[in-house]
C-alpha cells in the first residue's frame, strides 16, 4: 500500500452492548473440571457474559448499533449499509444476521450484509465500510460485530468453552469531517486457508446431513492458535507501522482481539512494547469473537481512555485462518 495514504473516512461514533447475565468461572468450572484459578491462570478470564434466551446475535448488535447511531447524531433512516461481522448468525446461513438488525433497528434505506472471517470478522468489515465510503462519500455505514458464542460451545470441554463470551459492539463511519485528524494510515487483510483445522465448527453443507448427527461445538487446536496468534498479531503491528511510515514506538494504544490474555502478554513481549500500551477487557468480558475489538473500543472511548489523535492500531486473527489490521489517528482512518 502506499505509505503516504491519508485518512479520508472517520469513525461517527461507538456502541456497544453487553447481556445482563454474568456468568463467573465458579459457575462453569464444576462441570468442565476445573476451577476459577486454573482458568483465569490460563487466559485471564474471571467471568464473561451470557444471552437470555430470547436475546441473539442481531438482537445484540441492534443495541449496539443504535448506541453508535445516538453517539454519533444520526438516526436509523440515515444509514446506507450495514455490515455485521458474526460466527454466530440468528439463522444457518440465510438470511443474514445484518438484515435482522436492519428490521430491529429501522434502518429502512440500509443494504445489509454478514461478514464471515471469525474474530477477524469487525476489522474485515472496517475495511470494507472505509472503502464504501470512499466510493460514496454522503453515504453512512454501521459496521457492527455480534456475537453468542455461549451458544457455540461444549460447557463441559475446558479447552475452548472457558474463553467465550456473548456481546456486541458497533461503530458508524461517514467522510472524515472538516477539522478531523488527516494523518498517515494503513490497513492489511489476509489469510490462510491451509490452517482451517485450527478452529472449526461442523455443521455447514460439505457433506450430506446424517441422521442422528451429534451437536456441532467449536473445535480448536489450542497450542496451534496460540503459535499463530502470538506471531500475526506481533508482524499486522510491524506491517502497519511500516506502510504507514510510522516508529511502532509512537502507538499511544494497540487494540487486539481479546482471544486470550497469555497472548496479548506474549505479542507484547515478542513486538517489545509496553503491555500497558495493549488494551484488555478479558477479565469480565472473555473472547467475544468479531465482538471484541468494537467492544474496547467503545469501553475505550466512553471511559476516555481513547482520545482524538490518538495514534492506535488494530489487529484481529481467526478461524480460517484470518487476520486483519488498521493504524489510525483516532478517529480517522
Amino acid at each position: 500500500m502506499d505509505n503516504e495514504r491519508k485518512a479520508q473516512v472517520a469513525i461517527l461514533g461507538t456502541g456497544s452492548y453487553l447481556p445482563e447475565r454474568v456468568v463467573t468461572n465458579d459457575e462453569v468450572a464444576p462441570g468442565m473440571g476445573s476451577s476459577d484459578e486454573w482458568i483465569f491462570t490460563h487466559t485471564g478470564i474471571h467471568s464473561r457474559h451470557w444471552a437470555a434466551p430470547e436475546e441473539s446475535s442481531s438482537t445484540l448488535g441492534a443495541v449496539a448499533g443504535r448506541r453508535a447511531l445516538e453517539a454519533a447524531g444520526l438516526k436509523p433512516e440515515d444509514i446506507d449499509f450495514i455490515l455485521c461481522a458474526t460466527s454466530t448468525p440468528d439463522y444457518g446461513n440465510f438470511p443474514s444476521t445484518a438484515c435482522l438488525v436492519q428490521k430491529h433497528m429501522g434502518c429502512v434505506n440500509a443494504a445489509a450484509l454478514d461478514v464471515s472471517a471469525a474474530c477477524s470478522g469487525f476489522a474485515y468489515a472496517l475495511e470494507m465500510g472505509r472503502t464504501y465510503v470512499l466510493a460514496h462519500p454522503d453515504h453512512k455505514v454501521l459496521v457492527l460485530g455480534a456475537e453468542v458464542l455461549s451458544r457455540s460451545v461444549d460447557w463441559t470441554e475446558r479447552t475452548v468453552s472457558m474463553l467465550f463470551g456473548d456481546g456486541a459492539g458497533a461503530v458508524v463511519l461517514g467522510a472524515r469531517p472538516e477539522g478531523f485528524p488527516e494523518e498517515p494510515c494503513a490497513s492489511l487483510l489476509g489469510a490462510d486457508g491451509t490452517g482451517y483445522e485450527a478452529i472449526y465448527r461442523e455443521g455447514g453443507l460439505k457433506e450430506e446431513p446424517k441422521p442422528d448427527a451429534p451437536i456441532p461445538y467449536m473445535k480448536m487446536q489450542g497450542r496451534a492458535v496460540f503459535n499463530f496468534a502470538v506471531k500475526k498479531l506481533d508482524s499486522i503491528i510491524t506491517d502497519l507501522c511500516t506502510q504507514a511510515g510510522v516508529d511502532k514506538n509512537t502507538l499511544t494504544r494497540i487494540f487486539p482481539h481479546q482471544a486470550n490474555a497469555r497472548i496479548i502478554e506474549a505479542v507484547a513481549r515478542r513486538a517489545e512494547l509496553p503491555l500497558e500500551k495493549f488494551y484488555c477487557n478479558l477479565e469480565t468480558i472473555g473472547n467475544t469473537s468479531s465482538a471484541s475489538i468494537p467492544l474496547c473500543l467503545d469501553q475505550a472511548v466512553r471511559s476516555g481512555e481513547l482520545k482524538p489523535g490518538d495514534r492506535i492500531a488494530l489487529a484481529g486473527f481467526g478461524s480460517g485462518l484470518t487476520w486483519a489490521g488498521m493504524l489510525m489517528t483516532w478517529p480517522s482512518l
